[in-house]
């Protein structure tokens, strides 16, 4: 018999293959010098977002009150999860700040639709459904730390100091440790069928929705060349 916990990954492992392939495009390219502090950027627009989904859902789950046991071990998990989470967002300031562009740009930039709907589908289901919906999103982002060595990877490629990568080096180690308590939790919460579905469909709706970032990344760079 199979775990929620391994249902989940063979979803996300029918589309992760498409958002690799997408990521590969990027890293690959001649214009990776300049895509990399894009990704930064746009990485920024996302990873910003991830502790006030949690606090959201943390107050949304203690709304629901113990008649909810789920929504209630998923707050507890999440009140763990969203001090790990916390300052992220200013890694990836302080790499772009380290290549050299201005580190400001992310703040005053509209994010483009596609990344507003990549977060923005969360705060509607967690508030409008239930929370539980927040897991499948964390899933889909942490189920895939980069490979070790990727930081080292790509200061070569593009030519950046090594201090332009200490996010993606730093998740290189923390997001296996992740990935591990994640699904340990996921395996541990009183899930019912119905919760499983809207995990699955919001994990498989961020990585989709990351597809499309990464592509309209790539391609305003290839444009503006």
């Amino acid at each position: 018999m199979t775990t929620p916990g391994a249902r989940l990954r063979a979803k996300l492992e029918l589309a992760q293959p498409f958002l690799a392939a997408q990521a590969e495009q990027i890293w690959t390219s001649p214009q990776v010098r300049t895509l990399y502090p894009a990704y930064l950027c746009t990485m920024h627009m996302i990873v910003r977002s991830a502790v006030p989904l949690m606090d959201q859902a943390i107050a949304r789950a203690h709304a629901l009150g113990p008649d909810d046991p789920l929504a209630t071990a998923f707050a507890a998990y999440l009140e763990r999860h969203v001090k790990e989470e916390a300052g992220h967002d200013e890694w990836l300031l302080e790499d772009l700040a380290a290549t050299g562009s201005d580190p400001t740009v992310p703040l005053r930039q509209i994010p483009s639709p596609r990344i507003a709907s990549l977060v923005g589908a969360q705060y509607y289901w967690l508030q409008h459904h239930h929370p539980i919906a927040l897991l499948g999103h964390i899933a889909a982002i942490e189920s895939y730390p980069p490979p070790p060595g990727f930081a080292e990877r790509l200061r070569e490629r593009t030519g950046y100091p090594r201090d332009a990568f200490r996010a993606i080096a730093r998740h290189e180690v923390l997001d296996i440790r992740h990935r591990r308590d994640l699904y340990e939790t996921i395996d541990a919460l009183p899930l019912r069928p119905e919760h499983e579905k809207v995990v699955g469909l919001s994990a498989l709706h961020t990585l989709q929705a990351g597809i499309e970032v990464l592509a309209e990344l790539h391609e305003n760079i290839v444009r503006a060349a």
